[in-house]
C-alpha cells in the first residue's frame, strides 16, 4: 500500500492551491492529488465563458503547465475517486483498486452539477457545465449544428452560457423558478439591470416559471415542457441550478455536516487529520455574522487552501478572507466584494443607464457588500469599507465624485 505524507482529494482550484501552498511553506515530504477529472488541474470559471465561446484554448485555462507538478515532486492520480475513507487507519480506498495511507488528508472535492428529477431527464443533449468534459460535449452539439437552447437556471452559470449562447448566434430560453435573475447572489436593482440586458440580446427570459417534463424522440432532447403548460422546443439543455456538494465517504466515515462537510477556522473537519477546503466546506465566515454556510468561488478555494496548508506546517491561522465573485456576461463584468446576506438597505451609486455602476449593501449602518458593474475601481476600494466594517452616510456614498477611498 502506498504512503503518502499529504494526500489531496481534487483538482480544483482548492487542490491545486493546497498543493502549491504546502511546497511555499516549506513542505518537502510526499503530495498525492486524487482527482476524478483525468486533465491536469484547471480554472473552472471559463467553461462557461472563454472556453464554451473558443475564445481561451485548454492550454490557456491550466492552472498551472503540467510540466509544474511534476517539477515540484507532486504526483497526480487521475481518473480515481475515493470510493471510502477510514480515518482511523488513515486509509483511502479508491476506485481504481487500489489503496493509499496518509498523514493528513486535504478534502477538495468541490460537488456534482444537480441534476433535473423530473420525466424525460435521462435524455441525451442535456448539459451541465462542471468540468471540460462536460463543456466540450456541449462545444460538440453547437458544432454539429445545435442552435435552439433552453437553460434552466438564471444564476451566474446559466446566464454566463446564455450570453456566449446569444453570441454564437443561438436562440436561448433561460427559464427560473424566482420572480428575478440573480435572485440568489445579487439584489433587485442588479436583477433588474441584468434581465434587461439579457432581453436586449435576444433572450427570452422566463421568470416563476418551473419545469414539468423534458420531451424527447426517444433518445435525445426536443424540448422543455413548462409549468406554464407550454413546451419550448430545443435541440440542447443546459441545466445550472446549483451543486451537491461531493463529501460522501467523509460523511459516511463519520464526518460531521449537512451541507457540505462542517470544518472550523483552520478547515479541520470532526476527524483527526482531516481538512476540507472550497466549495463543499461548511465553515464558519466573519462577513456573514459568524454563520456557518458554503461558498462556491475560486477566492475561498485558494483561501481555504492556504489556511489548510499552514495548518498543516504548523502555523494555525484562522480562514478571515473577504469573498469576492465575478461574472463576465456580454460587454459586462460584475465584481462582487463581501456578502449581502441579511442586509437592511442599498445604495446606488452611479447610473446603470451608463453601464457603470455599483450597488453597495448595508447592514445596520455598516458597509457590508457590493456588486460593481463594470466598476473595477469601486470593487477595489469597497473592498476595503467590507474588510473594515466601516460605516458611511448613504448621501456620501451615493456620492460619484467622491472616491470610496476617501469614506473609510
Amino acid at each position: 500500500m502506498e504512503h503518502y505524507d499529504v494526500v489531496i482529494v481534487g483538482s480544483g482550484h482548492g487542490g491545486a492551491q493546497a498543493a502549491i501552498a504546502l511546497r511555499q511553506a516549506g513542505h518537502e515530504d510526499s503530495i498525492l492529488m486524487v482527482s476524478r477529472d483525468r486533465n491536469p488541474p484547471y480554472e473552472r470559471p471559463p467553461l462557461s465563458k472563454e472556453y464554451l465561446a473558443g475564445d481561451k484554448p485548454f492550454e490557456k485555462i491550466l492552472i498551472r503547465p503540467e510540466q509544474f507538478w511534476a517539477d515540484r515532486n507532486v504526483t497526480l492520480r487521475r481518473g480515481a475517486n475515493v470510493n471510502e475513507v477510514d480515518p482511523a487507519r488513515h486509509v483511502l480506498h479508491l476506485s481504481d483498486e487500489t489503496s493509499v495511507t496518509y498523514r493528513k488528508l486535504i478534502w477538495a472535492g468541490g460537488g456534482d452539477a444537480r441534476r433535473l428529477g423530473c420525466p424525460g431527464a435521462e435524455l441525451a443533449g442535456i448539459h451541465t457545465i462542471r468540468t471540460r468534459r462536460d463543456t466540450d460535449a456541449l462545444k460538440g452539439e453547437l458544432e454539429a449544428g445545435a442552435r435552439r437552447a433552453v437553460v434552466i437556471g438564471a444564476g451566474y452559470i446559466g446566464l454566463e452560457a446564455a450570453a456566449v449562447l446569444r453570441k454564437l448566434d443561438c436562440d436561448v430560453t433561460v427559464v427560473e423558478m424566482q420572480d428575478r435573475v440573480l435572485a440568489r447572489v445579487a439584489g433587485p436593482e442588479i436583477s433588474e439591470f441584468y434581465a434587461a440586458e439579457h432581453r436586449s440580446h435576444g433572450v427570452d427570459l422566463r421568470l416563476e416559471t418551473g419545469v414539468e417534463r423534458i420531451e424527447g424522440d426517444g433518445e435525445k432532447v426536443t424540448g422543455v415542457t413548462l409549468s406554464t403548460g407550454e413546451t419550448v422546443a430545443c435541440d440542447i439543455l443546459i441545466v445550472g441550478i446549483g451543486i451537491v456538494p461531493a463529501v460522501g465517504p467523509l460523511i459516511a466515515a463519520g464526518a460531521a455536516g449537512s451541507n457540505g462537510v462542517d470544518v472550523d477556522t483552520f478547515c479541520r473537519t470532526s476527524l483527526d487529520d482531516i481538512f476540507a477546503i472550497g466549495d463543499c466546506a461548511a465553515h464558519p465566515n466573519p462577513y456573514a455574522g459568524n454563520a456557518v454556510i458554503r461558498l462556491e468561488s475560486v477566492q475561498n478555494a485558494n483561501d481555504m487552501a492556504t489556511v489548510a496548508a499552514k495548518a498543516i506546517m504548523g502555523d494555525k491561522q484562522d480562514y478571515d478572507a473577504v469573498p469576492w465573485f465575478w461574472s463576465n456576461q456580454y460587454d459586462l463584468r460584475l465584481q462582487t466584494v463581501g456578502i449581502a446576506n441579511g442586509y437592511d438597505a442599498t445604495v446606488l451609486r452611479g447610473d446603470p443607464a451608463e453601464r457603470k455602476f455599483s450597488l453597495v449593501y448595508l447592514k445596520e449602518g455598516v458597509v457590508i457588500a457590493l456588486d460593481c458593474v463594470n466598476n473595477t475601481r469601486d470593487y477595489a476600494q469597497g473592498r476595503k469599507l467590507v474588510m473594515g466594517r466601516a460605516e458611511v452616510d448613504p448621501d456620501l456614498l451615493a456620492d460619484t465624485e467622491t472616491a470610496l477611498k476617501e469614506m473609510g
